[in-house]
């Protein structure tokens, strides 16, 4: 194809002229065949490789594998708003019924850790002294038969039909959670749709259980507790647990309206114990973030953030 100037990269550039002409993004929704491509040298940059791929790419001299702890979280959020999820012991009992470790060891093959809280432990105002729910049957038992379900309920668990840097199998951890669930007495029924219509229906609110997470965008505790859990993101889509609870939202946009640090910081920790006793998510994982590249490629730094950024990148 012949090339032209639209196709070149920006010259007039106010930091100079970057030393690709050009980027060329493949859209390859395997994550083993994206691995395969990189090893063949068909592309130079994978993100989001399988966990099952990372240690032959560890060894493959070939590869340049880079990791970084996420700006992170993976969860399954409660529909507050449908039976039986708008009572807090069953989203409670829930919570004690997830062996989630067990989904760590599996899912993400160790590369993430259990996470108890809605923000990351690597971000400032994380609140390490919540209690988070231990794995307990019979404490779930316990707390659906005081909810008034002593033999369970059916439901519906709508699970990722692509990999996420939150959740790289969306599919398996639903079977994973259907087992558990069903030692309490809930039968699960997985639903799944491609990912436009999976984001757009649970910004609706169809769904009574959902497999979601967030990368950060920018590092502060409000992308994740004001977008994710504020009362203003039922409306906007965001809050799929569509949990709106008034003391919550009240310091979360307390905390957007001041500058002072400790203030804030206050605020969330606060904020943090109050979302952990509502329950309106299981918190799953903080999983690790790791991209992969050939050799040639020089310059190319990993982000904790949701982007990748080739400026100043080059082949060799």
């Amino acid at each position: 194809m012949h090339e032209t100037p639209k196709e070149r990269n920006n010259e007039s550039y106010f930091l100079g002229a970057s030393p690709l002409d050009k980027l060329v993004f493949v859209i390859t929704p395997d994550a083993s065949v994206r691995t395969q491509k990189l090893r063949t040298g068909e592309c130079h940059v994978v993100t989001l490789p399988a966990p099952s791929d990372l240690a032959l790419m560890k060894k493959d001299p070939k590869i340049n594998l880079m990791q970084k702890a996420g700006l992170n979280v993976g969860y399954v959020a409660f529909n507050v708003g449908k039976r039986p999820f708008d009572n807090v012991l069953v989203r409670r009992a829930i919570n004690h019924a997830l062996n989630r470790r067990e989904y760590i060891k599996a899912i993400y093959l160790g590369h993430a850790e259990v996470a108890k809280n809605p923000i990351p432990p690597t971000m400032w105002s994380y609140n390490d002294k919540v209690r988070d729910y231990a794995y307990d049957i019979k404490k779930a038992k316990e707390l659906l038969s005081k909810a008034g379900f002593p033999n369970g309920f059916s439901t519906e668990l709508w699970t990722l039909p692509v990999s996420r840097p939150y959740n790289p199998e969306g599919k398996k951890m639903g079977e994973f959670i259907q087992a558990d669930l069903a030692k309490i007495g809930v039968k699960v029924k997985l639903v799944s749709y491609d990912w436009p219509t999976y984001l757009k229906k649970s910004a609706k609110g169809e769904h009574t259980m959902l497999q979601l997470g967030w990368s950060g965008d920018n590092g502060d505790p409000d992308n994740f507790l004001h977008i994710l859990l504020g009362c203003s993101g039922v409306e906007a889509g965001s809050n799929t647990a569509r949990w709106c609870n008034k003391k919550f939202n009240e310091m979360v946009n307390e905390a957007r309206r001041v500058s002072d640090v400790k203030k804030r910081t206050r605020l969330y920790l606060q904020a943090q114990q109050i979302f952990k006793e509502e329950a309106p998510w299981v918190t799953i994982a903080h999983a690790k973030v790791y991209r992969a590249t050939t050799k040639k490629v020089k310059g190319f730094k990993i982000s904790s953030l949701t982007g990748d950024y080739f400026y100043g990148v080059d082949l060799q």
